[in-house]
């Protein structure tokens, strides 16, 4: 058995997000294979490992974080970013989205995710948590070559109005049947990092069938659910209209036993302050996207879910919806939010909702706990994977830096993100990605995305006076 790389990182600050919430100021951090194996003071674990260990990196001046986790993402919509932009929810759906995912091919959504997996390694992404495409197998295939960690899912629907004709055909047991197949070909995959997911689109798209042997499945599998849940005002009248409950997503789900600690609610936008209590009460983890909720949703009651004891995390969602896959702006725009939103109650605004401790603990520790892997990563601590990231704050970007968390959440940008490590290995060194050539991934998504709009016949509006 070959031994394992041992590699020390020194004199370098650290923000462990840990349960102690400890920086270290002049830090160390050793890595032993794909775990972290001790972390202290920079002249103490020198002494220690300096002399055997295989890799040794001076850091002097940066930052290493935990790397940031990404709880919803659709890595098959990267090709179509632009393409439905200023439209309502439906249309968004229907006209655009629909017919592109439809039409889409395993090659096309290989590179999708290749070049969704390049924006979010630059943006300090180690894990992200995949909301549902079509063509699983190549999403696991471009994960594996990104060195990324990742939740895939399957988008399963078995109703509704407005589905291409390719979907339509699809039976309640045909999508159980793809998702269980697909765990057992992937679910521990590409030395662990990637996991399957049970996927539904969201309510106005599932049959009580099929949510309820979802959750049946998923329970069998000890895995998690991803679902769009309480997106519109629409979604809750539909609901209650059809299924004869007063409110709408979240209580029908908690009357047939879906709404548990293993269900990942995106988005939750238009829930009640009952539904609220459910959802912290069921253990409920909520995706909150700040950038896309503002395009077309709402305003999530955040700092009520919170309070709720509901574990909340930060998601991009996916490119046609937010355009910028980066978690770092998503954690700048969940505080602007959080604090301009008027508390109605109260008839202001609250400058402290989300304090910057609290946002980084939303992309980080309950990200993982999101995710399920709050075991794994989320927090710098001995005998969790090593999965994290180096920001280099020497910037006209985060500089002065009087506040070192503050400036992580308010000041960062992906520019500062200087190396990327998952499972123990650089994915992202010195801004270069280590795993996948980028240029050729970025020529071969030109190519695919204009072939792929035709096929779809989507036709975008003209916007200013364009001369050929």
């Amino acid at each position: 058995m070959s031994k394992q790389k041992l590699t020390l990182i020194h004199g370098v600050s650290i923000i462990t997000v840990d349960p102690e919430e400890r920086v270290y100021l002049n830090g160390a951090i050793a890595i032993d294979g794909d775990r972290i194996s001790a972390i202290g003071q920079s002249g103490s674990l020198l002494s220690e490992y300096g002399s055997r260990a295989d890799e040794v990196v001076n850091l002097e001046g940066h930052w290493i974080l935990p790397g940031l986790i990404n709880t919803h993402v659709h890595t098959s919509q990267q090709l179509g970013r632009g393409i439905a932009d200023d439209v309502d929810l439906l249309t968004w759906l229907h006209e655009r989205i629909w017919p592109y995912e439809s039409n889409m091919s395993e090659e096309d959504s290989y590179i999708s995710t290749l070049l969704c997996g390049i924006e979010l390694i630059h943006s300090g992404v180690t894990c992200f948590a995949e909301a549902g495409g079509q063509h699983v197998s190549a999403m696991a295939k471009a994960v594996e070559e990104l060195g990324i960690r990742a939740c895939l899912a399957r988008s399963t629907m078995d109703t509704g109005e407005g589905l291409p004709a390719v979907w339509a055909q699809e039976t309640t047991d045909t999508c159980i049947k793809i998702q269980e197949d697909l765990f057992t070909r992937f679910n521990g995959s590409a030395d662990d990092r990637i996991r399957i997911w049970f996927g539904l689109r969201q309510i106005l798209n599932a049959t009580d069938n099929l949510l309820i042997r979802t959750n049946e499945a998923a329970a069998r599998c000890n895995t998690g659910i991803h679902m769009h849940v309480a997106e519109i005002p629409y979604e809750n009248k539909f609901v209650s209209q059809s299924r004869g409950v007063e409110h709408g997503t979240v209580t029908y789900l908690k009357k047939i036993g879906l709404l548990n600690h293993n269900l990942l609610a995106a988005h939750s936008v238009w829930v009640s302050p009952s539904e609220v209590e459910m959802m912290g009460q069921a253990g409920v983890k909520v995706s909150h996207c700040p950038a896309a909720a503002m395009r077309m949703l709402g305003f999530a009651p955040v700092t009520e879910m919170l309070s709720a004891g509901v574990c909340v995390s930060l998601g991009t969602d996916g490119a046609p919806s937010n355009n910028r896959m980066s978690l770092v702006d998503e954690m700048y725009l969940a505080s602007l939010i959080n604090k301009g939103k008027v508390v109605f109650d109260r008839g202001t605004t609250d400058p402290t909702a989300l304090p910057a401790e609290t946002v980084l603990k939303m992309a980080t520790i309950n990200g993982a706990k999101t995710v399920l892997q709050s075991h794994l990563i989320g927090s710098l601590e001995v005998g969790k994977k090593a999965d994290l990231i180096v920001v280099n704050p020497d910037k006209w970007t985060m500089l002065p830096l009087h506040d070192p968390i503050s400036n992580v959440v308010y000041c960062m940008r992906t520019e500062n993100i200087a190396s990327v490590m998952c499972n123990g290995q650089w994915i992202m060194r010195d801004h270069k990605i280590q795993t996948i050539d980028e240029e050729a991934v970025i020529a071969k998504s030109k190519e695919a995305a204009a072939k792929l709009l035709t096929r779809a016949r989507i036709q975008l509006p003209a916007r200013g006076n364009v001369i050929h």
